[in-house]
């Protein structure tokens, strides 16, 4: 179990422990997996916080409480690491932020080029550069490299050496600290070169070098956010102002912001806007585009009653729409919180990862000084003559400046600390489209491994909507029924509670999980659910439907016959799995004859039915205990311990809060086909993963010891650290490619 596993383990002992409190923070000013690792190693140190993420990838931090902890204390934890608090993601800021960037690369190139230029004639120009006004400056290039290389470093690059300065003043290194190193090593050779011309000037390189980074900085940075964009356009489907409906008649409306609106307030959306609240339709008929929230790219028509989510698109008609969950209870906000908790989690391969960059440029440092001390021992020992090692050429202090450089710049801590938040960042972006939530990353290492999915009946393998087909209930017995199953979410509570107008008065309402629910009414005591003797309704059971039963004590008063159509897309989906080496077991509450008669529609061999909550979780235990990692999906308070319990829940978005709370991947909306996806897309993101993080480490493998050996220079080590940075990006964004594809 992971660190923020054992940190959010409240709802595993019980439902009545209190659920941690979850914050998010954005932080400016990294840029680099060090930079993130201190930032969360003082999180951490905060008395009250039990688990701190930091996110290189979404420069953000997820941080888990214990207790209580001001928002003042942790900004402070932030800035004692030498970083700032950000404002959220917004299309504003980004390009507010990429004219600067664009700016200081164009700016640096601006110079670098003319400079590049007069360095080469000066080097390989011969005699003709050196009469007339071009003798003037070629005379004058170590003023110009001097005055060039100032105002790149110190101008255009000054954030490179502010980051720096912040890095070390904290007492910890960052990319930008061998960066920062590099450069001014070679700005400082001009003067060198000034007191003795028989040494070479680095200063043009310095210059190149800061261009360079800023250039792989820049598009870096638009890669990134590229690759979160599907992940931002969900989080920004929210509308800031609704048209609240002023009369019974609605003939008077007025804008409001959305804080202004309460549960229960009467909303007016006119055809094509969007939805600003979750709510119920109380007038009007239209089409919905949902594809945004559920991956479904085709419109659904909704009418009177019918429930429509936040953030969808109206279509064709005008509407008015009751708020039913507004604020932080809206499903918007529900999963923008469940996006935030995604990008800030870790998986276990990442610890690796973190010890590696956690040393990464203290060691690179002491390399890049052996490496310049090496060759200089060489030129003191052997001068100009030919080394014993023929493809080392000759030594020289151009060459041990050279060495002590390039191994300073060409090191990359980034693509290590890239290699996993910007897959996973590409991969919850790439799932959300598709109507799925990633919220534990370790799930997406767990489900290489998996081999058995326990997977409940209804609205996963089935549609989830059931209807009534059948009953022996007399009018008013039925209208209690209805009036008892309203208070319910379980799929069958509703269906029954649509049969009537259910104006019955209730009291004492209680729900038992995995047996049924009983109420008073007018004096009497009622229970409706497990049937005390299925066998008595066979016949029903045959045909694949769920018998309610209706009872007054010892007395049974009738049933209520329930069908729920197997989704189109399940026989595929099971298919599916089993190609991917997971066996499928169906596991209900529903009696055996029922289950048996969908399992044998499924082709499913193993059907487990009449199972309590209890023994959902038990049967999780015994696939682990056969040594199998287990997945369960379901969707009800009663799946709420045994997705707790397995390696990977899958809990339905429209399910209740307790089964999505304690899931680790939230379906929106569909059934085992979004298991199926899951599974498929958290494969891909690991593989994706484990090539990012081979070659991240392969570069540097190869890379470090031909810089050390003087056989690069700074200029081409430069752009192969941001080519590495970049390269890991690229990678990651394949993911979207992959999944866009429908691969499986």
């Amino acid at each position: 179990m992971t660190e923020r596993a054992k940190a959010e383990n409240g709802l595993a002992g019980g439902v009545g422990e209190r659920a941690q409190e979850k914050v998010n923070l954005y932080v400016s000013g990294m840029t680099c997996a060090t930079c993130a690792k201190m930032v969360e190693r003082e999180l951490s140190k905060v008395e009250g916080v039990s688990f701190a993420a930091v996110n290189l990838a979404t420069d953000s931090a997820f941080v888990v409480l214990e207790r209580p902890v001001p928002r003042e204390i942790l900004e402070g934890a932030v800035r004692e690491a030498g970083y700032d608090i950000g404002e959220p993601p917004g299309e504003g800021r980004e390009e507010e932020r990429y004219r600067a960037a664009k700016r200081g690369v164009v700016l640096s190139w601006a110079v670098v080029v003319p400079l590049m230029v007069l360095m080469v004639l000066h080097m390989y120009g011969g005699a003709s550069v050196h009469v007339g006004a071009m003798k003037r400056v070629m005379a004058a290039m170590p003023f110009i490299e001097a005055v060039c290389g100032a105002f790149v470093l110190f101008g255009v690059g000054r954030h490179i050496f502010r980051s720096a300065w912040i890095a070390l003043s904290h007492r910890h290194a960052n990319m930008d600290v061998l960066v920062a190193l590099g450069a001014l090593s070679a700005w400082c050779t001009v003067f060198v070169s000034w007191a003795n011309p028989a040494f070479p000037s680095f200063g043009a390189i310095s210059t190149m070098i800061v261009a360079l980074h800023l250039t792989g900085r820049y598009i870096e940075s638009r890669l990134r956010d590229r690759a979160s964009k599907q992940v931002r356009a969900l989080l920004s489907l929210s509308v800031p102002t609704a048209r609240l409906q002023l009369s019974e008649e609605g003939d008077k409306t007025v804008d409001v912001p959305i804080e202004a609106v309460k549960t229960g307030n009467v909303v007016a959306v006119l055809p094509g806007e969007r939805i600003p609240v979750d709510g119920e339709i109380v007038r009007g008929i239209t089409s919905v585009d949902e594809s945004m929230l559920t991956g479904e790219s085709i419109p659904v028509s909704r009418g009177v009653g019918d429930a429509v989510t936040g953030g969808s698109m109206n279509l064709t008609g005008a509407l008015r729409v009751r708020a039913t969950s507004v604020g932080e209870d809206s499903f918007l906000a529900r999963m923008a919180a469940l996006i935030r908790e995604a990008q800030g989690a870790k998986i276990p391969i990442q610890a690796f990862a973190d010890r590696v960059t956690n040393r990464f440029v203290p060691v690179i440092f002491l390399l890049a000084v052996l490496a310049g001390a090496f060759w200089w021992i060489l030129y003191r020992v052997y001068g100009t003559s030919p080394l014993p090692l023929a493809f080392l050429g000759t030594a020289s202090p151009a060459k041990a400046l050279n060495a002590f450089i390039s191994t300073l710049v060409i090191a990359c801590p980034c693509a290590l600390g890239l290699a996993i938040p910007m897959a996973l960042v590409a991969g919850t972006g790439a799932a959300s489209k598709r109507g799925l939530l990633i919220r534990n990353a370790e799930a997406v290492q767990t489900a290489r491994e998996l081999g058995t999915a326990i997977v409940d009946k209804t609205g996963t393998l089935t549609e989830g909507a059931p209807k009534v087909v059948e009953t022996d209930l007399a009018p008013d017995l039925l209208n209690v029924a209805a009036s008892i199953e309203k208070s319910s979410t379980h799929p069958l509570a509703k269906a029954i509670a649509a049969t009537a107008s259910g104006d019955t008065e209730v009291s004492n309402l209680k729900e038992t999980a995995g047996e049924g629910v009983s109420a008073s009414v007018g004096g009497r005591e009622f229970f409706i659910g497990r049937p005390l003797d299925p066998d008595r309704y066979g016949a029903q059971l045959d045909l694949g439907r769920t018998v309610v039963e209706v009872r007054s004590g010892d007395e049974v008063l009738g049933f209520i016959a329930v069908e729920d159509p197997v989704r189109e897309d399940t026989p595929e989906a099971v298919r599916r799995l089993r190609e991917m080496g997971v066996e499928v077991v169906m596991a209900t509450g529903d009696n055996e004859r029922t289950a048996r008669s969908v399992a044998d529609r499924l082709g499913l061999g193993d059907c487990r039915a009449g199972l309590r909550p209890d023994d959902k979780l038990t049967l999780v235990r015994d696939w682990q205990a056969r040594g199998r990692k287990v997945l369960m999906a379901g969707d009800g308070i009663n799946d709420a311990a045994a997705l707790k319990g397995a390696d990977i829940g899958v809990a339905m978005g429209a399910g209740s809060d307790l089964a999505v709370e304690n899931a680790d991947i939230v379906i929106v909306k569909g059934g085992v086909s979004r298991v199926a996806d899951a599974i498929s897309l958290s494969r891909r993101i690991f593989e994706v993963i484990r090539q990012n993080l081979f070659w991240a480490f392969a570069y540097n493998v190869v890379a470090v010891p031909l810089a050390m050996l003087s056989l690069l220079n700074p200029i081409i080590a430069e752009s192969a650290m941001a080519a590495s940075s970049i390269s890991v990006i690229l990678s990651s964004m394949r993911i979207a490619r992959h999944f866009g594809k429908g691969e499986s």
